[in-house]
């Protein structure tokens, strides 16, 4: 699955332009008075302006997997990275044979640069924003996991992670090039205790058939 475009909503939207623009170093898009939108490697992030509570959300990006550390001591000049123990800031996905970090934006946004060893991605030029090769997930959050996995299964013909079995509150959708992180309603975003709220989504991707499918959640 291919995550073309991406919306989500702030309430910080200049705030949220110097951020991309200043920490991750990614040129504006596209621009308005209410929406402010990226590049990011092939996926295509928008923020639209809201006057609601300021929403959280867990986004991930895929970066080369051969440059993990590189990425690393890039990020953690620029902005905190978020220590996962007082040992180490990464995460170690066996199960996915993957590895990442994680970070917040200006919005409080879970964000997480992961390495997927199981792709052919490396990359031999110096890393900086230029190098985030796509949006790979992004969070859903919802009272029934189940049931919402079975909708979105049943109307985008999506399947399970194959490397993650499915819980009853957490599943995991797609594959390793773009995968929907279901979780319950007040469940802490790993590996903070930022709890899992639902905010409005819409995205556009691509799942391996030949016309792109629209996901919006209100």
């Amino acid at each position: 699955m291919e995550i073309k475009e991406l919306q989500v909503i702030t309430s910080q939207l200049a705030e949220t332009e110097t951020f991309y623009n200043q920490i991750l170093n990614i040129s504006t898009l596209e621009k308005t008075e209410n929406k402010v939108s990226f590049m990011l490697g092939s996926s295509k992030l928008s923020f639209e302006v809201t006057t609601a509570v300021q929403p959280v959300y867990h986004i991930a990006f895929d970066i080369p997997k051969n440059q993990l550390m590189e990425a690393y001591k890039w990020l953690k000049q620029r902005t905190p990275v978020i220590p996962l123990s007082p040992e180490s800031d990464f995460s170690n996905f066996e199960l996915w044979n993957a590895k990442s970090f994680y970070f917040h934006d200006n919005n409080k946004n879970l964000l997480e640069f992961i390495c997927r060893y199981d792709l052919d991605n490396e990359s031999d030029l110096p890393f900086d924003g230029s190098s985030i090769l796509a949006i790979t997930e992004i969070g859903l959050v919802s009272e029934d996991v189940a049931f919402l996995a079975e909708t979105l299964m049943g109307k985008y013909d999506l399947e399970v992670y194959e490397k993650q079995p499915a819980q009853d509150n957490f599943t995991v959708l797609g594959d390793d090039h773009g995968l929907l992180i279901l979780v319950n309603q007040d469940r802490d975003w790993y590996p903070t205790t930022q709890k899992a709220k639902s905010f409005p989504i819409k995205m556009v991707f691509n799942n391996g058939t030949a016309e792109d499918q629209e996901l919006n959640i209100s």
